[in-house]
């Protein structure tokens, strides 16, 4: 198993990198957000931690800047019907801590506006995150509906996936409605 890599970045796409560690270039998928992060980043050091996915056909590197990403990567593809790409696409499609409320809320919006995931896999993932982790993850709280439409919102503005989900992320916990949360997201945005 290889659960980590330290190296340099040699080049990033809009969903991989390659990472040169020991003379050797690992290619590894991430989560847009991350490759977006990264790809400004040619040439200095980065370590990621790191799933390993082995099949018949193909060997395969899924990357994460942060454990907890990679946890929660790991915890999707153990759900029946949900394979690397699609819990892939899952990540990409909100933050852990949208999934995780969205979860706990029992909301499956979030995740059926991920590509190859319909209602009933939605469901199927929130009984069995529900079942799991539901009593640690009821007390998140906050309106996932507004997380999503002010997403929507910003991406409608010409924001990436991306950005608008960094700026949520670092908006005081205090705002609740889409409108605020967007006034306040569009300041942040504003201001790089």
């Amino acid at each position: 198993m290889i659960a980590s890599l330290r190296g340099k970045i040699k080049s990033v796409g809009e969903n991989f990198a390659i990472i040169e560690v020991g003379g050797i270039g690992y290619e590894v998928n991430l989560v847009e957000r991350t490759a977006a992060e990264l790809s400004g980043k040619k040439g200095r050091d980065i370590e990621v931690y790191t799933h390993y996915y082995l099949r018949e056909t193909a060997a395969e590197l899924y990357g994460f800047l942060e454990e907890a990403e990679r946890e929660m990567f790991e915890i999707l593809i153990g759900i029946s019907g949900v394979g690397p790409k699609g819990a892939l696409n899952v990540l990409n499609a909100a933050s852990i801590d949208i999934l995780q409320r969205g979860i706990a809320a029992g909301d499956t919006s979030v995740l059926t506006k991920v590509s190859g995931i319909g209602t009933k896999i939605a469901q199927k993932i929130i009984l069995e995150l529900k079942d799991k982790f539901g009593d640690e993850w009821s007390e998140l709280g906050g309106d996932i509906r507004a997380d999503s439409d002010a997403i929507e919102a910003l991406e409608s503005l010409g924001y990436t996936k991306a950005q608008a989900q960094k700026a949520l992320k670092e908006l005081p916990q205090d705002l609740e409605s889409t409108e605020d949360k967007v006034k306040e997201a569009l300041k942040q945005l504003g201001s790089k």
